[in-house]
């Protein structure tokens, strides 16, 4: 399949300005809404970062010297990836968090809120702790990423200061005592231990999709993840599936996880993805799409995103693979991880594209023509597609 857009080292110049967000074009459940639906069609929980990403980078840092970049954006990130890639693909995404009551929050509460229409009633803001950041440096296709924050008190003070309680939580309420009802729930599994809010989703009928981490214990035992009971779906990278189940191919391994889960799907890297549903005895592989990246940062949520929005539409497994690629792809090749996520245009943008390439293959149009029914046939904006970078501290003129 040929690139989705080719992109160099990074933008040179000054960071735009980023403008109103471009809403959702299409309602991949529209079809499928009526009026017992719950109000959310995903509902996630989790850290929110301040991300500031430095790209174009000609190699990694070195000790005691200094290296520009040619290009840098700031965005949410942490969870907010996730979220934001939900939101753009048209479900209606909540998101409970805490946010500092610094500026690094309140610009994080504005961007998902504002900007992106996520909802943020589940979530609350922490007077007096500060948010947590991450700097990622992207070069060679990799990133390195560090990292500061704390944990936020639980509970309480989990009322917002008063400067942002207009705009926010409104004042004296109280958190949500579990999960809102939602149509589904990504939850990120932890070796080891269990999140209560997960049995809780499960049981109001809430479809959950679980990733999961390294495991730094090197235990990879598959008895320590006790959320994986609950869940529809496990989506976990190769190495981390093969070590879980002791196969020696992700294929193997993707079988041998379905004894505990409904559907398992293992993520190659560039070879794209496996996936097997035991229910219904479908198997998919579909290679990945051919990129030049840009920056990595928040491709795995967002190919969690687009197999959910697949999975909740109702798409054969093997049309939730291919978009889930390449919702990815897109991602790789614009900066950082919730500014990267792509939408709707763009993803008709790169339907378009490829379908006037000389020379495409045959075979791998075909893959992707369940977009035909589901991309706007009118041009939503040329291609290649530029996103604007969102950064701290413009001042608006008069």
């Amino acid at each position: 399949m040929a690139s989705t857009g080719k992109r160099n080292g990074g933008r040179a110049g000054k960071t735009p300005v980023a403008g109103p967000p471009c809403p959702a074009q299409i309602d991949p459940l529209a079809a499928l809404r009526g009026p017992d639906d719950p109000a959310w069609d995903v509902y996630l929980t989790g850290t929110v970062f301040l991300d500031i990403v430095f790209t174009g980078l000609d190699c990694a840092p070195v000790r005691g010297t200094e290296t520009w970049a040619r290009g840098m954006g700031s965005s949410p990130g942490g969870v907010a990836n996730m979220a934001t890639a939900l939101a753009r693909l048209g479900l209606r995404t909540s998101l409970a968090a805490a946010f500092g009551d610094d500026h690094y929050g309140e610009y994080c509460w504005d961007a998902l809120e504002q900007g992106e229409g996520i909802d943020l009633s589940p979530s609350r803001t922490v007077p007096g702790w500060h948010s947590p950041v991450t700097v990622s440096m992207a070069y060679e296709g990799e990133r390195t990423m560090v990292s500061h924050g704390h944990e936020p008190p639980p509970e309480e003070p989990a009322r917002p200061a008063p400067a942002t309680a207009l705009k926010r939580r409104p004042s004296g309420a109280d958190l949500p005592a579990s999960p809102p009802r939602a149509r589904a729930a990504v939850a990120s599994l932890t070796p080891g231990r269990s999140a209560p809010w997960i049995a809780q989703a499960a049981r109001k009928g809430t479809r959950i999709f679980g990733d999961v981490g390294w495991d730094d214990t090197g235990a990879w035992d598959l008895a320590g993840l006790h959320d994986l009971r609950y869940c529809e779906a496990f989506l976990p990278n190769a190495a981390e599936a093969m070590r879980y189940t002791g196969t020696d191919t992700p294929r193997a391994a993707a079988h041998a996880l379905t004894e505990h889960v409904p559907v398992v799907v293992v993520t190659l890297g560039a070879e794209g993805a496996y996936a097997v549903d035991r229910r219904t005895g479908e198997t998919a592989s579909v290679p990945a799409i051919e990129v030049e990246a840009l920056d990595p940062t928040g491709a795995g949520d967002v190919f969690v995103a687009g197999f959910v929005t697949g999975s909740l539409a109702g798409w054969p497994l093997a049309d939730r693979l291919a978009f889930a690629g390449l919702t990815a792809a897109l991602s790789v090749q614009e900066f950082g991880g919730s500014l990267s996520a792509p939408g709707w245009a763009e993803i008709a943008g790169w339907w378009r594209r490829v379908q006037s390439v000389e020379g495409q293959d045959p075979s791998a149009l075909r893959r992707y023509r369940f977009l035909t029914g589901l991309v706007p046939e009118e041009a939503a904006r040329p291609w290649p597609l530029r996103r604007a970078v969102p950064t701290i501290g413009f001042r608006r003129s008069a």
